[in-house]
This record gives C-alpha cells, structure tokens and sequence, in this order.
C-alpha cells in the first residue's frame, strides 16, 4: 500500500498494490543519470512534436504527390490526433507498471517504422495507416517521459527538467513549420512531402541506441506473475478509457460526419461514467486501477488538469488562425506561414526555460503572469488584423504580437505541468501525466473546431479581417476563463496554505 500526507490539498490515502519504486529512488539522493535519461527524452520527443507541426506546410505537397483527395488528407491529421489521444492513459499506467524504459524504447521504435512507412507511402491510404501507427507511438512515449522526469528529478531540479521540456516543445514548433517549407522548396512539390517524414529516422535511430545505452538498469521493475501484472494494467479499464476519448474526439477532429456523429459525445461521457465505476469496483476488489480517482481528491492536480485543457482549448487554434491568415487571407505561402510565428516559437523556448528554473519558487504566479501576456498578445493580434485590412499596418507586425504569446506558452505549460504533477505519488507518474495530457488534446480539439468552425461562418458571411478577428476574440474569451480559474487555484492554495500553518501540532 503507498499512502500520502494528509492535507488540505491531499485526498486521505491511495490505497493500491502498485509496484514500489526502485530502491535507488526511495531515498534523497538523485540518480546520477538523470540528465542523460532527460536528454534521450528530450531527443524523442523533439521528433514527435517537429512531425507535428511539419505536416501542416506540407499537405499541397502530399495532395500532389499522391493524388490525394481533401477527405484522404483530414485523415492524414485525424489518424495521427486519435490513436495519440486514445493511448495516452493506458500508455501511462503500463509504463508505471512494466517499466517507463521498454515502453519508451517500443514507443520510439514504432514511430521511427511508421515514419519509413509514411515517407515511403505509394497511396493516401498507406500513408493513413502509417499515421495511425505514429500517433500510437507518440502515444506510447509521451508519458514515459513525463513519468521519467518524475521519477529521477526532484525538487527545484524537476522544475528546471519541466522547462527545458517546454524549451524543446518551443524549439520543435517552431523548427517544424519552416523546416517543412524549406524540404519541400529544395526536393520539390512533388516528393518534398516523404522527406518531412524520412528525416525523423535518423533521429529516432539515435534515440533508440542512447536509450539503450543510458537509460539506468533494471529497466523493468520484478514483478511476481504474468497474470499479476496484465491485472494491475487494468486492460478493461484501458480499453472502457480508450473508447471515450475516441468518442469524446471523433467528432472534433472529423468534421465529415453530420450531425450524427455528434451523438458521440454524449455516449463518450456514459462511457466515461462506465469507465469511472470500474475503476472504482476495481480498486474495491483490491487490485490497483489503471488511475486512482482520489488523484483527482489531490485539488493541485486536478485545478492544473481544468487550467491546462482551458488554456490548450484557446491557445492552440491561434497558430491555425495564423495560417489561414497569410495563405488565404494575404495570399502567402506555406514558408511565410511558418516564418511568422517563429519568434512566437523561439521565445515559447527562452521562457519555457526561464520559468522551469522560477517554478519551484514562484509556483502558481507565473501561470497568471503568463496568461496575462497572452491575452495582452492575443488583443494586439486582433489590432494588428484590423489596421492591416485599412493598409495602415503590414501583416508582418504579427512577428512581434504573437510573440507575446510564445512568452506565455512557457511560462504557462511547463510550470502548469510542474506543479499539477507535484504531489503525485511516484507509482502512478505515468498515468497522471497521461490524463493531463489527454486533457490537453481534448481541450485542443474542441477549441479548433469551435474557433475555425466560428472562423469559416463569419468568412462566409463577412471577410477574412471579421473571420481571423473573431477567431482571435473567442481565443482571448477562453484564455480569460483558464485566468479566472488559475486565479481561484492560487487563492485556495494560498488559504490552505495559512491553515496548514495555523494548525496545531500533535
């Protein structure tokens, strides 16, 4: 049994079976690998996220290349965005359970295969296939590394691990969308497309062999029986799970369903409903759930999970509005799209860095700070879109407005994550960091398709300086309600704080 503290922001107990952690991370002394476990970490998912944000400048390229029709190329990003959702949890818990390293190793891999596959594609439908595969290994390796840095950083240290995560999520967006532009400038419009994927295997090759190489021994925690462990995995749990966020997501990112496909939503939340009972039975029963519901009793991790599904359900459709705008808008091309929010991207990774280092002393702060900033961004974005309608102002202004926001990136996503996951106990890292994750990709979908749905209706109607101007103004209305929220997390931590301190002793 691994219990908790009692306190105000504490649920009383966990009361499961899962694996202790190794011996070597039960007392203070930090293992002396952590840094090279953070750096094959960092390399994964550097390849991950570039592959993200590439495929966006490439799909023209990928239409011509293959032929591909609008539905074929949805699916390019649809397949990616599910199988990468549905995983995450599942991905999470086994990763706490079998060992964080083999399931990073076999996440890396098949994301390095698939990536072959993709850019080797002689048909829109085997290039579909292999997205499904990549989301399904991004999915596997994303929460091991948050898992990792759980496990082997501590303290200020695991502050500083957050930040340079967000300094390489900073970096990653903003090298994908220019780098896209520049491989398919150089090898054509044609085949430029397949290099965006071919590039990923040297790097995912290298992260493989460094992994095995520097990752601490044993990789996998002993356990007793086989049937032990697919028990504390949770498979029912995983796939009750699985099929809610797919139910929850399906009709977000695919618009192409009618009206009957939003009739999966409300089977997601029965189905989300179902899920929770079985975890409940199933902890009850005395076997560990795939995720413990008093984390959710933990007021830390769950205000941080609301914070960052808010904040990710406005922010990230800004970088689509962005595009729109200077392809459709201003008659761009795929090279400026990217060119423009690079700043944004490089001083996401400045801050990113800077608040990491200032999290374990600032805590929820800097989260307000950040949010405040981008709202400061997102209002001089909107000036920026109207003065240039008038000609009084060049689109290019947008290189210091959006900037804003990349300042506002770091400081809210690492630290949000940083203090979200601090009170976790260490056995259920993985699937913590998984649900926050899921969080984040459900808050995504839902705001892409509300924003550039509201986006396209005010086009119809008015023109592209009404659709990108209203766009932005829906971002900065759900950028002030995660601050409102952020607000009252601070106030209560604050208030439990004094009574902690008030408390009596004995």
């Amino acid at each position: 049994m691994s219990t908790m503290s009692q306190g105000p922001d504490r649920p009383d107990e966990f009361t499961t079976e899962a694996t202790s952690p190794p011996p070597a991370q039960q007392d203070d002394a930090p293992d002396p690998a952590r840094w090279r476990v953070l750096a094959v970490a960092l390399g994964a998912v550097f390849m991950s996220l570039v592959a993200v944000s590439i495929i966006n400048v490439v799909l023209p390229s990928i239409q011509q290349g293959l032929g591909a029709t609008d539905s074929d190329l949805q699916w390019v990003l649809t397949g990616y965005a599910l199988t990468f959702g549905v995983v995450l949890v599942a991905a999470g818990r086994a990763g706490d359970i079998l060992g964080r390293g083999p399931l990073f190793i076999i996440g890396t891999a098949l994301f390095t295969l698939s990536s072959v596959a993709a850019g080797l594609a002689p048909d829109p439908g085997t290039l579909n296939a292999a997205r499904f595969v990549q989301g399904l290994g991004s999915g596997l390796l994303t929460p091991q590394v948050v898992g990792m840095i759980q496990q082997y950083f501590r303290g200020p240290e695991r502050g500083r691990a957050y930040g340079a995560l967000g300094a390489v999520v900073g970096i990653s967006v903003a090298i994908g969308p220019v780098l896209g532009g520049l491989i398919v400038e150089v090898a054509g419009s044609v085949n430029g497309w397949r290099w965006t994927f071919l590039v990923n295997v040297p790097v995912g090759l290298g992260a493989i062999a460094l992994a095995l190489r520097w990752l601490p021994r044993p990789m996998r925690p002993p356990r007793t029986t086989r049937r032990t462990t697919v028990r504390d995995v949770d498979p029912v749990g995983a796939v009750l799970l699985g099929l809610a966020v797919l139910a929850l997501l399906l009709p977000f990112v695919e618009r192409n369903m009618g009206w009957r496909g939003w009739l999966l939503v409300p089977a997601g939340l029965g189905l989300l409903a179902l899920w929770a009972w079985w975890e409940q039975c199933h902890k009850r029963h005395g076997h560990p759930p795939m995720v413990d519901l008093a984390l959710f009793g933990i007021r830390s991790f769950t205000g941080g999970t609301l914070i960052a599904g808010l904040y990710f359900m406005g922010v990230t459709s800004v970088w689509v509005l962005v595009a729109m705008y200077v392809q459709g808008g201003q008659g761009g091309n795929a090279l400026e799209a990217g060119l423009i929010g690079l700043p944004a991207a490089l001083m996401s990774a400045v801050s990113s860095y800077l608040a990491g280092r200032w999290t374990s002393t600032h805590g929820r702060p800097i989260l307000i700070a950040g949010m405040g900033c981008a709202l400061l961004g997102l209002v001089l974005s909107i000036a920026v879109v109207q003065l240039a309608a008038t000609g009084a102002a060049s689109m290019w202004w947008l290189l210091l407005t959006l900037a804003f926001i990349g300042i506002a990136q770091g400081m809210v996503i690492a630290p949000n994550q940083t203090l979200t996951l601090t009170e976790v106990p260490l056995e259920y890292a993985g699937s913590a960091g998984g649900v926050l994750q899921t969080g984040q990709r459900l808050g995504a979908a839902i705001g892409l398709a509300v924003i550039t749905g509201l986006a396209f209706a005010v086009l119809a109607e008015r023109d592209w300086t009404a659709a990108i101007s209203a766009g932005f103004a829906t971002t900065t209305l759900i950028v002030l309600v995660s601050l409102v929220v952020a607000m009252f997390d601070l106030r209560n931590a604050r208030t439990s704080s004094s009574v902690t301190r008030r408390a009596p002793l004995g």
